[in-house]
């Protein structure tokens, strides 16, 4: 028998090269073979392109949209496309669902972290949430929790008032028939997770007896509650990479895939203002390329601005402040938005072995699993495994558009011993110790509100013009005291569900331990959750808007409906970064749905382009 917390720091110790075996278990062959391939995968020469080497198409980021884009453009053989990606290629450990938190803090995430935050993040070190983002072929569908949510039908209807209109992109992309509202012909694997805790199927009920619908909430309506749906394939982890570049990436001899490669720099041409490729580094030597057709950015909504601002568009303000000459001046970077949750309430249960990231896993386990098994534990999804889409009786929101979602994991901060987790988070040793480290060994689950329409609004800037410096980061988490109100509403929506007689049949009791910072007020009184959810803050990183999308007459906005760049000619942005507000959901699902329309709207550009010049 073997627990996960054990090899954590293992595990974490092997991805970043060591080759450390600390304890013997069945893990250790996995772990050690995932290091390994890593290895020799950062040694293996790659074929970098000549300088000047020009490309049709040349799209920074091998991320969930940027592999989709890669996929779609590539699909036409007169074009050529090349694909930068800073990361590397996923492991057998990537594919792995159970260890997802994991690989944050590794080579696989950029572990970029907020800055110290005025009214949030108070149980944090130094009050800096973390902000995981994927640095991986895959980007962060690679280290995800992988959770599929696509928003309310009512958010795309939004966004067509901004220029932008997603409609009809989704069920495109599916292949699997959950639903009438699925599709099972597209390349993205989409399912219920096969394996169900205990814990989950009574959270499921218990949401029923509260009240909440049985939906899909992919589907028609989204408010209610049902099990999980995650972008696996039978049990295993279908990131973007995985789903769009490995199945071609060898066979269309027109696309380019480089990794270990980041760009520091998109060329502009300061008199016509044209991009015409970029700059980026691999293996400490700088190379140049050049597009042809158009440059496109899809590193995501904190690496986009920040190349933008470091070759020189951004607001005169923030280049001046760095020394970054300016050419174009656009609000880079002034908008960020971020689902910020509350991680608990915490409940404890009568069951046995149920909690799962700290449950015992077998050989067996791991045997059926590489046999092809979706129903072991390590086909869980770290844990969460029920969604409940609700409206809060304080909610602005329409009748049918949730503005809160609880998830629920049957997993805790103590159900890995404090290790992996907590690390991950940047949650504070005293915090663990004091409110949750009881809880080891012991069978217990963890609600965790997630607010959908933050009203709070942060933003950010370069820290230097060193472009190996990250971003500094500032989500303005809580800012607004609304926010607090609407997940306090949702503490007690996930409270009212572990009442319900159904969860009561494994006894869900609330855990009852004042959080450090909150001791002087009594326990679930409001003025104790208003002070718990500024210290346990957490985040799901859903990053938007940090070159949103809008039409010319947003002073706000950082790219046409077009997606292009204002002021920049053939230079586009096609990540979460475009997107001009929150959806009701996760967010990969939405940079998927924005490479799908850019492919369109670039296909249709440049076919007409080419279908003029052949006529003539």
């Amino acid at each position: 028998m073997l627990k996960i917390g054990s090899f954590i720091l293992s595990s974490a110790l092997l991805f970043i090269g060591l080759q450390v075996i600390v304890t013997e278990n069945p893990f250790d062959s996995v772990f050690k073979r995932a290091a390994e391939e890593d290895q020799r995968d950062k040694k293996k020469y790659q074929y970098v392109p000549p300088n000047n080497t020009i490309f049709d198409f040349i799209i920074v980021g091998g991320g969930s949209a940027g592999c989709l884009l890669a996929n779609r453009l590539s699909e036409n053989p007169r074009w050529s496309v090349l694909l930068i990606e800073a990361g590397g290629n996923e492991n057998i450990v990537h594919d792995m669902p159970i260890v997802a938190p994991n690989l944050q803090k590794t080579e696989s995430d950029w572990q970029y972290q907020t800055t110290p935050q005025e009214n949030a993040c108070f149980g944090m070190r130094d009050r800096k949430c973390s902000l995981p983002h994927g640095r991986a072929l895959g980007g962060t569908t690679s280290i995800n929790f992988m959770t599929f949510t696509r928003g309310n039908r009512r958010n795309i209807n939004i966004w067509v008032e901004f220029g932008i209109d997603l409609n009809n992109f989704f069920m495109n992309l599916e292949d699997e028939y959950l639903s009438p509202f699925h599709n099972r012909t597209g390349e993205l694997s989409v399912e219920f997770v096969e394996f169900r805790s205990k814990i989950a199927k009574y959270f499921v009920k218990g949401a029923q007896d509260a009240g909440l619908k049985s939906v899909d909430y992919n589907g028609y309506s989204q408010l209610g509650v049902s099990f999980a749906q995650a972008t696996t394939r039978n049990g295993h982890r279908a990131s973007s990479s995985k789903s769009f570049i490995e199945p071609i990436r060898y066979s269309r001899k027109n696309l380019h895939v480089i990794n270990y490669s980041t760009v520091i720099k998109i060329n502009i041409d300061p008199k016509t203002l044209t991009a015409y490729g970029v700059e980026y580094v691999y293996r400490d030597i700088m190379y140049s390329v050049r597009s042809r057709k158009e440059t496109i950015l899809s590193a995501g909504a904190l690496h986009s601005p920040q190349l933008l601002m470091l070759s020189g568009v951004g607001t005169g303000e923030d280049l001046e402040r760095v020394g970054i000459p300016q050419l174009v001046e656009l609000p880079v970077g002034q908008v960020l938005y971020d689902q910020v949750t509350h991680f608990g309430p915490v409940f404890t249960t009568n069951t046995t072995g149920s909690t799962l990231f700290g449950n015992t896993i077998t050989q067996k386990d791991l045997d059926q699993y590489f046999a092809g098994s979706a129903a072991t534990r390590i086909s869980s999804t770290a844990g969460f495994e029920a969604l409940a889409f609700l409206r809060t009786r304080n909610s602005r929101t329409p009748t049918d558009v949730p503005n809160i979602e609880i998830a629920m994991g049957a997993f805790g901060l103590a159900s890995d011993g404090g290790t992996v987790f907590k690390t991950a988070a940047n949650f504070r040793d005293d915090i663990y110790q004091k409110a949750f480290s009881e809880l080891e060994n012991r069978d217990h689950f963890t609600t965790i509100p997630v607010l959908l329409y933050p009203k709070s609004k942060g933003s950010l800037w370069l820290r230097d013009r060193n472009p190996f410096s990250p971003p500094e980061i500032n989500p303005n988490y809580l800012k607004e005291q609304e926010d607090v109100e609407f997940l306090l509403e949702g503490i007690k929506e996930a409270i009212r569900i572990a009442e319900t007689p159904s969860m009561q049949k494994i006894n869900a009791t609330l855990w009852k331990r004042n959080v450090p910072g909150c001791e002087h007020l009594k326990f679930r009184t409001d003025e104790y959750w208003r002070c718990s959810i500024r210290v346990l803050s957490y985040n799901f990183y859903h990053y938007i808007g940090t070159c949103k999308v809008g039409p010319h007459t947003d002073p706000t906005a950082v790219v046409s409906p077009e997606l292009k760049v204002r002021g920049v000619r053939r230079l586009r942005v096609v990540d979460n970064s475009v997107v001009p507000t929150m959806p009701a959901g996760h967010t990969a699902a939405i940079a998927l749905m924005i490479a799908e329309k850019a492919a369109d709207l670039i296909k249709q550009e440049w076919e007409q382009n080419y279908k003029i010049n052949v006529g003539k």
